[in-house]
């Protein structure tokens, strides 16, 4: 049987919705493979290049730019962060799940080039828990949470550019990981995905008959 190609799986969400936590669960319990970005920023204390980031100058990434390296890439500041192409389409050539968190730019840039892409929004149950739970954290000025809940005012306008949406409710990360779980089964089953299967079991019968009238 031909094996089949993996799935790429695009996670974005509001900021205090959760999904970093969410995609955590995912690959912890299911072994999804997460794409690690290429980034030109320095290495904080512990990280390791290759499993928190792929650590590059700034003539490497560019030249990675040039290269068509990455699937998507943007500035933040003085250092670029960006999705490396190689990383991702060898783990879809293995037949893995890959999972990028990423921001609502960047996965309307993965909807272009992967149109098979399944893109996923995660969300909390409302926009008042999402403040409270920005609010909540007790890290941030009341100036920091309101830019926040800005930008999800603006992002909430790409919500229906992807495929699901996802509730994250308050101390049920696994049940949002779950649901997670059960869309990528679903999708696995779609036939577009399982076309090798359906041609494989239409040979076997062609097989069997020749057989059986021989």
């Amino acid at each position: 049987m031909t094996k089949n190609k993996g799935n790429l799986v695009v996670i974005s969400g509001f900021s205090g919705a959760g999904k970093g936590t969410v995609v955590r669960e995912l690959v912890d319990r299911f072994g999804y493979s997460l794409s690690v970005s290429a980034t030109t920023r320095k290495p904080r204390e512990g990280e390791i290049d290759g499993v928190h980031y792929f650590f590059h100058s700034r003539e490497e990434f560019e030249d990675l730019i040039r290269e068509n390296g990455l699937i998507e890439y943007a500035r933040y500041v003085d250092n670029y962060y960006g999705t490396p192409r190689r990383f991702v389409e060898e783990g879809l050539e293995e037949g893995k799940t890959v999972i990028l968190e990423i921001e609502v730019q960047g996965a309307m840039a993965i909807r272009d080039q992967y149109p098979d892409a399944i893109l996923i929004f995660i969300t909390a149950p409302s926009a008042r828990e999402l403040a409270d739970r920005l609010a909540g954290r007790g890290t941030e000025s009341e100036e920091v949470v309101n830019r926040r809940l800005e930008r999800a005012f603006d992002e909430a306008d790409s919500i229906e550019a992807y495929d699901y949406i996802v509730c994250n409710e308050q101390g049920k990360v696994s049940d949002c990981a779950e649901t997670i779980r059960s869309i990528i089964l679903a999708e696995n089953c779609r036939l577009s995905r399982q076309a090798s299967l359906a041609r494989d079991m239409k040979k076997g019968f062609e097989e069997i008959l020749s057989s059986n009238r021989g």
